[in-house]
């Protein structure tokens, strides 16, 4: 996991989506790490070639497109799912600060489309997550750039 992160993990995991080979693709991190830092991000994109497919999206405007395209109740609804199912794996008896937020510790809008599209490869419905699917599916071009959608030449 370490060479994927690019650093040592600093908290608690388990792997929650793996590719056909059995590599890691989404892992599931716990609500705090070893020291009691909050973790907002609950899962997190592990997968290279998923990070680059994703990356890729954003650069190309990805952040502000699939705002555009969720409508807002269901962001609002995905940040409140998140925020809830963090909450839940706290321990009971956590009295130190606690991590706050939705997917990726944003309170409202599309933060970062790797953690959009991790929580919904996790199945947690994500709809920012199904927006990044949808266009990682879309044809591409020999150089990673999207083709046009078929009669708009």
């Amino acid at each position: 996991m370490a060479r994927l992160l690019g650093r040592w993990p600093k908290g608690a995991f388990v792997v929650v989506v793996r590719d056909a080979k059995g590599g890691p693709v989404v892992i599931r991190n716990a609500p705090l790490l070893y020291d009691g830092t909050p973790m907002p991000t609950r899962y997190w994109l592990v997968g290279a070639a998923e990070r680059v497919a994703v990356s890729r999206l954003e650069s190309e405007g990805g952040v502000s497109l699939a705002e555009a395209a969720v409508p807002a109740y269901e962001l609002v609804a995905a940040h409140r799912r998140a925020a809830t199912e963090r909450e839940a794996a706290i321990p009971k008896d956590w009295t130190g600060p606690r991590p706050s937020g939705g997917v990726g510790g944003t309170r409202m809008g599309v933060k970062c489309l790797h953690c959009h599209y991790a929580a919904f490869l996790a199945e947690t419905g994500d709809p920012v997550g199904r927006w990044v699917a949808d266009q990682l599916a879309r044809p591409r071009d020999g150089y990673g750039r999207l083709l046009p959608a078929p009669g708009c030449l």
